[in-house]
């Protein structure tokens, strides 16, 4: 095998490792893949003491890594004919214009070795201006908004780009501990490119006065964990008298893989 054909091996290897059958070529039979495991600390643990939620949340006993199958790694996928034309715009299908600040959030969704994740669905959730949710079990005494529901998803495109038009969220107070209050976030779904490669985590806007007494934020015990789950200020994404720009680029896996969150709400 040549030196770049070991490279590429080298390289498939650490990003399957082991789990599920895939066909390897003549006389070889099938090669037992998976995907990579990312280091303990990236994502926060189970059971955290300062999340007042995890106490009843986590398991009680050792988690059990189990392989891959064919089924989990081929699919199923969800694709393009469950996202309507508007779904990627939350301010639009109202009556009126929502209320709050107008932002363009934008990125990009690769792999664990920076390839593009085409296709996937991605489905984002958030409060409105006011920090409530539309949501019945958010009793928040924050106005509702009648134009603003806080839902929304887009597909990526063939480099892996998605792009939503939403309203800036608002901080929210919880009861998790004494004037305990959530940094403004956004609530991120997404797949990668086989079900098991869902990825559920928050999204944070810079220089939170919050991140400090944040609970579930410091979950994420690597502060350079931490910042991959804040976005930046774009500005050739900001259209002028309308709208400001962020930009969230999304990691699924290895060793700059956006951190997974179980997050409040």
């Amino acid at each position: 095998m040549s030196g770049e054909g070991k490279e590429m091996e080298v390289e498939r290897r650490a990003e399957l490792g082991g789990g599920s059958p895939l066909w390897a070529g003549p006389g070889r039979g099938l090669v037992i893949p998976g995907y990579r495991r990312d280091h303990e600390l990236v994502d926060p643990p189970h059971d955290w003491p300062g999340y007042r939620g995890t106490i009843l949340r986590h398991p009680k006993r050792p988690l059990l890594a189990i392989p891959n199958t064919v089924g989990e790694i081929t699919g199923p996928l969800l694709g393009e004919e469950r996202v309507g034309e508007l779904d990627f715009d939350l301010t639009a299908g109202h009556a009126g214009e929502p209320q709050g600040q107008k932002i363009v959030l934008h990125g990009r969704v690769t792999d664990g070795n920076g390839r593009p994740v085409p296709d996937t669905l991605v489905e984002i959730w958030q409060a409105n201006a006011a920090g409530r949710y539309w949501h019945k079990v958010d009793t928040h005494p924050a106005p509702l908004d009648p134009n603003f529901t806080g839902a929304g998803r887009c597909m990526t495109d063939a480099d892996g780009r998605y792009r939503f038009i939403t309203i800036r969220p608002g901080s929210y107070p919880w009861e998790n501990h004494f004037n305990a209050w959530r940094p403004a976030h956004i609530h991120f779904s997404l797949f990668g490119r086989a079900f098991t490669q869902r990825l559920v985590t928050q999204m944070y806007f810079p220089h939170d006065p919050l991140f400090a007494y944040d609970p579930i934020f410091n979950s994420v015990r690597d502060p350079r964990d931490r910042e991959r789950l804040i976005c930046e200020f774009d500005l050739q994404a900001t259209t002028p008298e309308w709208a400001m720009g962020f930009r969230y680029d999304i990691v699924l896996r290895g060793r700059e893989a956006t951190p997974f969150e179980e997050g409040h709400r």
